[in-house]
């Protein structure tokens, strides 16, 4: 297939899905090759007798040991990597790629040329016979997926089908095509971790040259998990972050930070400590002293944890991948200390 002609058929098949906006999934019996999550947020894909079934790139997703709730967002990469926009995984048995493909040719919209090469690649023996029905039990064809949000790269995957036997490894020139790597990295895109609102004291408004302490509650900031797997391939890859550092930027040059660094690390399953009567003369061990009044507004103090991230394979394999972050900014009021005139 041409890079031109395969490109048309990319662009074909996304505008399908993003015609029917919603979270309705997408063609998800054939074609489909960009996939959106079901109504419940959830994913799954199997193999029903000879149909193959899927939902987002056939990958299954267990979210049960993810962070949950209202406040929860994903992580962002701390550095300029990110997991693979486009993959490739099996899409079709031998009878719908032909359901799939002679319609496109009877159609000839692709042109005779494009229609002839296809037909001499999957029917003609060249190097497939028959769209290898003799071996239907055997394998599947593969086609590459998108991630649902088309960041950059999402067109890069243009390799023609392509089939691969059940108890075969993918071709290994052909990048991005599905493994427990790419499950551990695809999974990297679907953590999720709690908001970083600091506890604060004194909240909310303190005083010009106050030590004001900060932390986080150890019982929210616990690692946490997703693992992917692809049924019929029989691999999985769980993605696992665990919460290490705490940065404070207090929002104003006019600021220390404790430490002077303002990255506070983990310590007993929490990060800093709570303030206590008592502890009015000690140094916070992480928190922050304003120099300067905020006025009649407030400073926008923003408090960002890092995550460590990695993954761990079916295959066995596994290691590390690039932290992530996720911050929130938090208002805070510094006031002047008012003198008594005696």
């Amino acid at each position: 297939m041409s890079v031109a002609a395969r490109s048309l058929a990319v662009l074909s098949l996304i505008g399908s899905v993003l015609v029917g906006a919603g979270p309705a999934v997408a063609d998800n019996k054939i074609g489909g090759g960009a996939q959106t999550p079901a109504p419940s947020g959830e994913t799954s894909g199997g193999v029903d007798g000879s149909t193959l079934n899927s939902q987002v790139g056939v990958i299954v997703y267990d979210r049960s040991k993810n962070g949950s709730g209202s406040s929860v967002g994903p992580v962002a990469s701390a550095t300029t990597w990110t997991p693979p926009a486009c993959w490739y995984a099996p899409k079709y048995t031998p009878d719908q790629l032909k359901a799939h493909l002679e319609p496109i040719w009877a159609a000839e919209s692709t042109g005779y040329e494009w229609d002839a090469q296809q037909r001499d690649r999957y029917v003609e023996g060249h190097p497939y016979t028959d769209f290898n029905k003799d071996k239907a039990d055997d394998g599947y064809w593969w086609d590459s997926y998108v991630n649902r949000d088309f960041p950059p790269g999402w067109d890069k995957c243009k390799e023609p089908y392509f089939w691969v036997d059940k108890d075969d490894p993918p071709p290994a020139d052909i990048q991005n095509a599905v493994t427990p790597r790419i499950l551990g990295e695809l999974a990297y895109n679907e953590i999720r971790v709690p908001t970083t609102k600091v506890n604060l004291a004194p909240a909310d408004t303190t005083k010009v040259n106050l030590a004001t302490w900060a932390w986080l509650d150890g019982a929210e900031f616990k690692p946490v998990s997703v693992t992917a797997s692809i049924p019929v391939l029989g691999i999985s890859a769980t993605t696992t972050a665990e919460p290490v550092s705490l940065k404070i930027d207090p929002g104003t040059a006019d600021a220390v930070t404790y430490p002077a660094s303002g990255v506070c690390r983990i310590s007993g399953g929490g990060i800093g400590e709570p303030y206590a009567k008592g502890k009015a003369e000690r140094t916070p061990p992480c928190g922050v002293k304003y120099l300067r009044s905020s006025g009649d507004g407030s400073y926008q103090l923003r408090a960002t944890v890092t995550w460590e991230i990695h993954w761990t394979g079916s295959d066995g394999d596994g290691g590390p991948l690039p932290d992530g972050t996720f911050g929130a900014p938090q208002d805070v009021v510094v006031q002047e200390i008012q003198a008594v005139n005696r």
